[in-house]
């Protein structure tokens, strides 16, 4: 079975207990204003263009199928509107200023990747993560990956922002996937004005993953200036309050501006927003939560 997958990131530290592999699948239903991985919004490949690298020389004017290029007055021009995504200027460009990002790859050669690092697996507790994007919008796919690491023995973790289908989160689950499981905003008109979606459906399959006993542990973007209002932060207060005992722990993920730099390489405006570590600490001050282990994380 054939996914797209944009990248297989090993040695990762934050995307679950241990050292683990990270696959991310392309593809999301969110469109969240505070992205850190932009390139995995379309399910589709797509061409990156850092336009600081390029030098202007023009190879890949002529490798281009689409006619998407050209240079003028000593500067290279690039339609994204025509741009084929057939990768030619990448192999031809001597500064690496075009990157592809999404290719199929079938679940046998992610394996043989993840297992690679099986013994560091074994020995800290890690295992196999898979995110995205968003792995729902993948769902058979995501669902052979994890069958084919539990039978080579190894722990499965899915990052989520949970809006996926209710049958998909029921057989991650009988799995014993182990979720991160993102809650972006509990006001539902926030979470449509800045994620593009309502949040019924995540709060859904959240209460069911409950139900169910799963291994949950909550993951909180904190977003400055827009989902850290003093109402924003009650409702969240309330809501762990209300669930003590039906997830693991908690995690804070203060916003950083990773994702803005892939934006312009992408063609996209990313809105400015104020680095989210200098908010951490009321954050925390103002959920408290020994009942429900919550931390700060750096992913």
């Amino acid at each position: 079975m054939t996914g797209n997958v944009f990248a297989i990131q090993r040695y990762s530290l934050h995307d679950g207990a241990g050292i683990r592999t990270t696959v991310f699948l392309k593809g999301c239903p969110l469109s969240c204003v505070w992205c850190h991985n932009p390139e995995s919004k379309s399910p589709r490949p797509q061409l990156l263009f850092d336009a600081e690298k390029c030098t202007s020389c023009g190879l890949c004017v002529q490798a281009c199928q689409s006619g998407a290029r050209e240079v003028k007055n000593g500067r290279l021009e690039f339609d994204r509107t025509g741009c084929k995504v057939c990768a030619r200027c990448v192999t031809v460009c001597p500064t690496s200023a075009n990157e592809v990002k999404g290719e199929p790859l079938d679940v046998d050669d992610i394996i043989r990747e993840v297992i690679k690092d099986k013994i560091f697996y074994d020995s800290s507790g890690g295992g196999m993560t898979l995110s995205g994007g968003e792995p729902s919008m993948q769902p058979e796919f995501a669902l052979a990956l994890i069958d084919a690491a539990v039978a080579e023995h190894i722990d499965c973790a899915l990052e989520t922002c949970g809006s996926g289908s209710d049958k998909f989160y029921r057989e991650t689950a009988a799995r014993g996937v182990k979720f991160l499981y993102d809650l972006k905003a509990l006001d539902d008109t926030k979470h449509t004005k800045y994620c593009g979606v309502s949040n019924r459906r995540i709060l859904e399959n959240l209460s069911l993953l409950f139900s169910l006993g799963a291994d949950v542990t909550l993951r909180l973007p904190m977003i400055p200036g827009h989902n850290d209002s003093e109402q924003d932060l009650y409702l969240l207060k309330s809501f762990l309050d209300a669930h003590a005992g039906q997830f693991i722990r908690a995690e804070l993920l203060p916003y950083h501006n990773l994702g803005t730099a892939k934006e312009r390489r992408l063609g996209l405006k990313s809105e400015v927003i104020p680095n989210g570590e200098d908010f951490a600490e009321r954050w925390l001050d103002a959920l408290g939560g020994d009942r429900y282990e919550l931390q700060l994380s750096n992913s």
